[in-house]
């Protein structure tokens, strides 16, 4: 069940760290709407994801309060899973990239992201995606204009990330602490605490990121804003994970001290 959970967890922020990176291909096609629409088919994987993880947390929890032992040690396994799966998305966007732009193009033909799916699985198509496998490059990171992405956004951005992930699982750990008539007002808690990390992602970090790449597609912005924004980006969202490992212990208590 742990790895389970743990695998999920990775593929979630693997696929919220690869978003990041539509940005730039967006930007380089000019194809922002097929972009938007190809990658929504990753977005509903991510979310199957989700809604998968919150049954097994509970789980985890669940047996921990009837075994009396505190999950803390599983807990900090599946948070790490979360800057696994980001690192791994860091690793992986050079290629996904190069094979995105191709898919983006293959959209614009076809016209039906299903058959883009299909092509895609067919055993030639699998053999080429290995070949095209791209490293990351240090070079990617050089004289991109970091001056000019605003510091508030990239603050922001690392905050809202841990509570995004550890929301749901600090709001289950928060059960272990309370009564048993209140486990489950404590556990549905999780809900309120991601919608209030979304909200504040609508408001204050998509508006100025989308301010960023709209400049950038219209010519009024260099593409290097772009990359230093995706890259800064990605970077607060990496060390959001690792802030939530910091956070997932006081937040279970505050969240705790509500129903107590």
């Amino acid at each position: 069940m742990l790895l389970s959970l743990m695998g999920l967890t990775v593929v979630i922020h693997l696929i919220d760290t690869l978003a990041y990176s539509v940005r730039l291909n967006s930007v380089k096609s000019g194809k922002y709407a097929l972009s938007l629409s190809l990658f929504n088919i990753f977005v509903l994987v991510s979310r199957t994801a989700n809604m998968l993880q919150a049954p097994l947390i509970g789980m985890l929890i669940g047996i921990s309060i009837a075994n009396q032992t505190d999950p803390i040690k599983d807990i900090r396994l599946v948070v790490a899973s979360a800057t696994m799966g980001t690192l791994l998305g860091i690793v992986l966007i050079p290629t996904f990239l190069k094979l995105f732009a191709k898919a983006v193009d293959r959209l614009e033909v076809k016209g039906s992201v299903p058959s883009i799916v299909v092509e895609a699985l067919s055993i030639s198509n699998i053999k080429r995606i290995v070949k095209n496998t791209t490293r990351p490059n240090k070079r990617m990171f050089y004289r991109l204009r970091y001056r000019e992405i605003p510091k508030r956004l990239l603050l922001l951005n690392t905050l809202i990330t841990s509570i995004y992930t550890i929301g749901v699982i600090s709001a289950y750990y928060a059960a272990f602490f309370v009564a048993e008539d209140f486990r489950l007002s404590a556990s549905a808690s999780s809900g309120m605490i991601n919608g209030v990390a979304t909200i504040l992602l609508t408001l204050l970090v998509d508006p100025r990121a989308a301010i960023i790449t709209d400049q950038a597609i219209r010519n009024k912005r260099p593409y290097g804003d772009v990359k230093a924004l995706v890259v800064l980006l990605i970077g607060t969202k990496l060390l959001g994970t690792i802030v939530g490992q910091i956070l997932i212990y006081p937040a279970a208590i505050i969240i705790a001290s509500f129903y107590n």
